[in-house]
């Protein structure tokens, strides 16, 4: 039997998965996770928003529940045999965890690009890992293989009576901590076991509370079906929220979701950056792309129906994020949070354009305003092309843009422009001509009119031919800049070091400058 299949049942109705969710045996494995108010999130969107903290459970995921049930109700014959499953993720680590507090074996199906991390993460919890396929379809059609040569028992990820069960219990506590008023509660969607569970929960028990799905954008195979009013098949899913990642949903969950849940939100990557980033200010802990799903459809849901008062809770269903996708995820927030706008501008190639642009940034409508970004290199004799960011506020990234369209720079919005965003902005640059070039890194204090200080102490007749600055967040920049100094004005240079005050350091004989940011013809 595949491992694709579902769980083959008479329908269960939200009675019948009460009964079941009430019997879940959970609690050797799992923890009753908190229900926080998120306090910093509720007064900007003037709405009580909860945080259900699934993060913090032994394995990070709210997985280990459905996984412990559905093996827990195991036969001994059966838990004798083994379990087997297929996943890159936190199922994973739920069932590895789980057989080893029902003392069975649990062979994990793993795709060879697995990181290491997560392969190490099943061992250590005692899990036996074969790396099969570079894939999950590929992982999945062997665990079909060993499980039916070995005997052992497959446990679903998701479409699963018992998985869905044990899933349900999050529902059954969120009821119980809190029990005054509740508009809607926000579940993230891959396969669906989770909102399957949350939703017969609360329709047996409080069916005026709404049960909002939340998908990605790029991998909304749920909200397709049930458009669709069958199941349909994804050729492709993005995978930033890998934990949501499905290309098909299940039958029995399918089967759930399109008579019990009430609406679904379609989120995209910058709204979930910036969910990651509010989760982190209410509670100091960070949350893998498919935890934060539901704090960003909350807030695009606020958004769009202007609620005042209401009470919103959102399951934050894992944390089980690489280190290394921070640097991704704090890139995008700003853009996501919509704090910041991108730009493309073009302005003449001649001495006081840079300062004229920076005075119209100082002169915006709303100011002041930061400069959170600037990269430029010279290569034309009469046009310079820069990409900068702006702090703003939301919606007004258009705004801004006729604004300096209106005082004679050119100007593309790329605010949502994802070839810029990923990509653009990290190559802006590269080998230029400059003559008499001289190359500092310098630290700038993070305050508006710093660079206009910097701008405003240049002699007229230096010119820059290289600038580069991102924001990091911190109370100082990090700034690279290239200005043409004849030799003659080195004893001039100096002065204006000085006078500046700003902490430097001289790269102009920095081997990388001289590979990657000058041509031969240069001359220094």
């Amino acid at each position: 039997m595949s491992p694709s299949r579902t769980a083959r049942s008479q329908a269960l109705s939200p009675t019948d998965y009460l009964t079941r969710i009430l019997n879940a045996k959970v609690y050797d494995v799992a923890r009753e996770s908190a229900l926080d108010v998120a306090k910093n999130l509720s007064a900007r969107l003037n709405n009580t928003v909860l945080l259900k903290r699934e993060d913090q459970q032994p394995v990070f995921s709210f997985k280990l529940r459905g996984a412990y049930n559905k093996m827990a109700h195991l036969s001994k014959e059966q838990l004798k045999r083994g379990v087997i499953c297929a996943s890159a993720g936190n199922h994973a680590q739920g069932v590895a965890l789980s057989a080893t507090r029902l003392g069975t074996k649990a062979v994990i199906v793993m795709p060879t690009t697995t990181p290491a991390l997560k392969v190490e993460a099943v061992r250590a919890l005692g899990g036996e890992v074969v790396l099969f396929g570079d894939s999950y379809s590929d992982a999945a059609a062997h665990a079909s293989e060993l499980e039916a040569k070995k005997g052992l028992t497959f446990v679903h990820p998701f479409d699963d009576p018992d998985v869905i069960a044990g899933q349900g219990t999050i529902a059954m506590e969120m009821l119980r901590q809190h029990q005054g008023p509740l508009d809607a509660v926000f579940v993230a969607i891959g396969g669906g076991g989770l909102v399957s569970g949350v939703a017969n929960y609360i329709k047996a028990v409080r069916p005026e509370v709404k049960v909002i799905g939340v998908q990605m954008n790029d991998s909304d195979a749920m909200a397709q079906s049930v458009d669709k009013g069958k199941r349909v098949t994804l050729p492709d899913v993005g995978l930033f929220s890998d934990g949501t990642a499905v290309k098909l949903v299940g039958q029995e969950t399918f089967r759930v979701a399109k008579d019990l849940v009430d609406d679904f939100i379609l989120v995209d990557t910058d709204a979930v950056c910036a969910a990651i980033k509010d989760v982190y200010v209410d509670t100091r802990s960070i949350v893998e792309p498919a935890g934060a799903l539901s704090v960003a459809a909350i807030k695009q849901y606020v958004a769009k129906h202007k609620t005042k008062g209401h009470t919103y809770a959102a399951i934050l269903c894992g944390a089980n994020i690489n280190f290394d996708r921070l640097r991704f995820v704090a890139e995008r927030a700003e853009v996501g949070e919509e704090r910041e706008a991108l730009f493309a501008v073009t302005m003449a190639e001649e001495r006081g354009s840079f300062r004229r642009f920076v005075q119209t940034i100082a002169e915006l409508p709303g100011g002041p305003r930061n400069v959170t970004e600037f990269n430029y290199r010279m290569h034309d004799a009469r046009q310079a092309h820069v990409f900068v960011g702006i702090s703003t506020q939301k919606g007004e990234s258009d705004k801004l843009a006729k604004q300096f369209i209106k005082r004679g720079f050119k100007t593309l919005d790329l605010t949502h422009d994802e070839l810029a965003k990923q990509h653009v902005r990290h190559m802006v640059g590269g080998a230029g001509g400059a003559a008499h070039e001289r190359l500092l890194r310098f630290v700038f204090p993070e305050r508006p009119g710093a660079l206009l200080k910097f701008l405003d102490l240049l002699r007229p007749n230096w010119n820059i031919s290289l600038f580069h600055y991102r924001n990091q967040g911190a109370d100082y920049g990090r700034i690279l800049v290239g200005i043409q100094v004849p030799p003659e004005d080195h004893k001039a240079f100096k002065v204006f070091l000085g006078e500046l005050g700003y902490p430097y350091v001289d790269e102009t004989d920095n081997p990388v400058y001289r590979l990657f940011l000058r041509e031969d013809t240069a001359t220094a």
